[in-house]
């Protein structure tokens, strides 16, 4: 596997390159190293363009992996949720603030708290576990972008999101997150 040149993203080299890197041990190291490779320099943002509408595009979606552009509205917040995957997630533009959380034994069951944090910036990669379950926000005043890739088929996992006032465990929606960046769009559109 050759390092991709950094004057120019070619999408299909770049999934060619995360494909290839399924097969060493472990997978999502050298995914990540991919990713890192890719995020140097401008030409990823070049490629994908500097995002203006929050919501989540589906660049490569297979059984063994799912990759993601996913654009984040000025302020917006996702509530805790897992991946049941490993994860690595790559910032080509704006900031990412993850929040961390673990399970906690409560009387109500399914409860968590936070356990970390971390924020990413433009160029920054970080790896989630499969047993990671993570909060999202965009912090800043303008849009953000960046690469989700998926240890997995992203869209057929079932997978659990945390009520963000409760923190109590459900089934994940994805027709709930996609309306939140809907909402998230049409907030900022009308200037709230």
């Amino acid at each position: 596997m050759q390092p991709m040149a950094k004057s120019a993203f070619d999408l299909d080299r770049f999934i060619d390159d995360c494909r290839a890197a399924l097969r060493a041990d472990p997978p999502q190291k050298a995914v990540r190293e991919v990713l890192a490779g890719a995020l140097s320099g401008h030409a990823l943002r070049d490629a994908l363009g500097e995002p203006g509408r929050a919501g989540i595009r589906k660049l490569h979606h297979a059984p063994d992996l799912t990759i993601l552009n996913v654009a984040w509205a000025p302020e917006m917040m996702v509530m805790p949720h897992d991946h049941r995957m490993w994860a690595i997630i790559g910032i080509y533009a704006g900031r990412e603030d993850n929040i961390f959380w673990r399970r906690i034994k409560d009387e109500k069951g399914g409860k968590i708290e936070a356990a970390g944090a971390r924020a990413l910036s433009e160029g920054d990669c970080c790896t989630l576990g499969p047993d990671i379950i993570h909060s999202v926000a965009n912090p800043i005043p303008r849009f953000t972008g960046a690469l989700h890739i998926y240890g997995g088929d992203f869209f057929a996992q079932e997978r659990s999101e945390w009520d963000p006032g409760t923190l109590l465990e459900g089934p994940y929606s994805s027709a709930k997150t996609l309306r939140m960046f809907e909402e998230a769009n049409q907030r900022v559109t009308s200037g709230r």
